[in-house]
């Protein structure tokens, strides 16, 4: 080998074993091997050597490049397994990563605590379709094609006879086809509407609930629902009950509790009038006993609807619903 390309190569490998990081041996990959490096400039210039010369000039050229282009590359990954970075396995000395213990959601706290109280007085627990026909979203449920109160639910359509189920009260229908009187079952799960805001989200959890007996009525909803408030919240929290309209409920009523926040006081979160609304209820309307052949004058009951997120909200204190849906594990974490 001649001294010169000795020269170089002991020059390049001295550098790169001084060089202190990536882009230092970047730079002397640059400066001995780029289009216009020392090592480049030599194999060009091997051509003006005589012709006996070039073949032996030439071999040892490439062979020092070849040699500097892995020490290179070998510096390189030494210095990404320095940093953290294994270029091509895994360091077993380093320390292993905890798993983070993982925990329910607020959501699912909720619905679950909603169906344990009222389990515990009696109730089913029961599940049904999400996609759901037009039928028992609607029609069984004393709302025909051409109701008005179509117009209160933004329905999520898949075809003109199936759509995303825009409540759980279709289980009220489907569960009578099946369960002859008495019937006590609430039904937990997810639906969807198309509406999205601080308030509402396109999907969101309801629990429905529904119980049929021999002379039920209004007097045994107003006692189930304000034991079930007063287990939720605790027995200081009042309700009250105002008339509403639901198409298979008759009467119908909303119920709102003392705001939880003020204390009946008045503050922003009650809009100034000490009460927030909670859930709807009602008897359950004769068309849709007719819809499950059960004779209405033998049996009457009750249903109610509520949305789980509404009361999560108002449990822990929160004023935008679409928290519990962003992930945000410094908001999970409170829980």
């Amino acid at each position: 080998m001649e001294p010169s390309l000795e020269a170089i190569r002991a020059e390049a490998l001295g550098a790169l074993a001084d060089a202190a990081g990536a882009e230092a041996v970047n730079a002397l990959s640059i400066r001995y091997l780029g289009r216009k490096g020392v090592v480049t400039q030599y194999l060009r210039n091997i051509s003006s050597l005589p012709a006996e010369q070039r073949p032996a000039a030439g071999k040892a050229a490439n062979a020092v490049k070849v040699e500097l282009e892995s020490a290179m590359k070998a510096a390189l990954d030494r210095l990404a397994e320095g940093a953290g970075r294994p270029a091509d396995a895994i360091d077993v000395s380093l320390p292993g990563r905890p798993m983070a213990p993982g925990t329910r959601h607020p959501i699912t706290r909720i619905q679950e605590e909603i169906c344990d109280i009222f389990t515990r007085i009696g109730f089913d627990i029961a599940e049904g379709p999400e996609v759901e026909s037009d039928y028992y979203n609607f029609e069984a449920l004393n709302i025909p094609r051409d109701h008005p109160a179509r117009d209160m639910q933004d329905t999520f359509y898949i075809s003109d006879s199936v759509v995303l189920r825009t409540h759980t009260s279709p289980m009220q229908v489907r569960y009578m086809e099946k369960h002859r009187p008495p019937v006590r079952v609430v039904v937990p799960g997810k639906v969807y509407r198309c509406d999205s805001d601080v308030t509402h989200t396109p999907m969101f959890h309801q629990v429905e609930g529904l119980l049929v007996d021999r002379n039920i009525s209004f007097g045994d909803l107003k006692g189930v629902l304000t034991t079930f408030i007063h287990q939720m919240f605790d027995k200081a929290t009042p309700l009250r009950f105002r008339p509403s309209f639901f198409p298979f409920t008759e009467p119908s009523a909303e119920v709102d509790i003392g705001c939880v926040i003020c204390r009946g006081s008045g503050c922003r979160v009650c809009s100034q009038t000490g009460w927030l609304e909670i859930l709807g209820s009602g008897m359950v309307h004769p068309a849709v006993f007719e819809n499950v052949d059960i004779d209405t004058s033998a049996y009457s009951g009750f249903a109610f609807g509520m949305g789980v997120e509404r009361i999560a909200m108002l449990k822990y204190g929160i004023d935008d619903i679409r928290k519990f849906f962003e992930n945000d594990l410094r908001f999970l974490r409170q829980f």
